[in-house]
């Protein structure tokens, strides 16, 4: 399995437009970070999670032309603005890409971008995307185009919930605050942890460093990497603190096991 980072950030980014702290100042690149996002490729597939703002950026950076699906942690615009650049996957792939979320999540992007799910013209190219939308729930295992995916539930805050997503031996939460039994039960035994920790200190709809920490110790991955990391995290200064097994995520980091 590949898995790469193709943002780590919060939802306005590293840095934050007109931001002159240290980190949204910071000359290592380590600390300029886009929305977050992964893209895993395992079995001949290639999955994306979520479609962010700087999803075009992300693509270029990495040579991404195909997707085989999209998987969506949820509906919020961090995680799905970025949708008008999937029509690319369209073109390449010259077939419609399963978009994958729970009933919610499916009807908060239908709602603001009904376009995605309305069939192709052909007469006129995949001018806009064209998703082939696939209701998922927390602890139903599913077929994402041959692979096998785990999702289960993250609370987040007064925001609700959203869903982490296990794949074989990795598995991928964003946007948690909390995190129920039932989901620790599917995190047992993953080798990769790729985990929530916006900030050094507790936050409303976040993870943070201590509680992620916490987390970590109670699943005890082989691997575990900390993202959506908002501008009070200085990449070398958080690395240095953290114990062994443990990292800070960076765009473009690219984990092989």
């Amino acid at each position: 399995m590949k898995v790469t980072i193709l943002g780590c950030g919060p939802s306005g980014g590293v840095p934050l437009i007109g931001c002159e702290c240290p980190v949204c100042t910071s000359s290592n690149p380590k600390n300029n970070r886009t929305r977050v996002s992964i893209l895993i490729e395992t079995h001949g597939k290639r999955l994306l999670v979520d479609t962010p703002p700087d999803l075009r950026q992300q693509c270029l950076r990495h040579h991404i032309k195909t997707v085989d699906a999209i998987l969506y942690t949820h509906a919020h615009a961090d995680h799905t603005h970025g949708i008008d650049d999937a029509r690319s996957f369209n073109y390449h792939a010259n077939k419609l890409i399963p978009a994958y979320g729970t009933a919610d999540t499916l009807e908060e992007i239908r709602a603001r971008f009904a376009y995605v799910f309305k069939n192709p013209i052909p007469q006129y190219g995949w001018f806009r995307p064209a998703l082939e939308p696939r209701e998922i729930r927390a602890g139903e295992s599913f077929d994402a185009e041959g692979v096998r995916v785990i999702p289960f539930d993250q609370g987040h805050g007064a925001h609700g919930t959203t869903l982490g997503f296990r794949v074989g031996d990795m598995a991928y939460t964003t946007d948690a605050k909390s995190l129920p039994d039932a989901s620790f039960d599917v995190l047992k035994g993953i080798k990769l942890w790729i985990v929530d920790c916006l900030s050094n200190r507790p936050m409303p709809t976040h993870s943070h460093l201590e509680q992620t920490l916490e987390w970590i110790a109670r699943v005890r991955p082989e691997r575990a990497i900390l993202t959506h990391m908002g501008h009070e995290l200085e990449y070398a200064t958080l690395n240095a603190q953290l114990p062994t097994g443990v990292e800070a995520a960076f765009d473009g980091m690219v984990v092989m096991f």
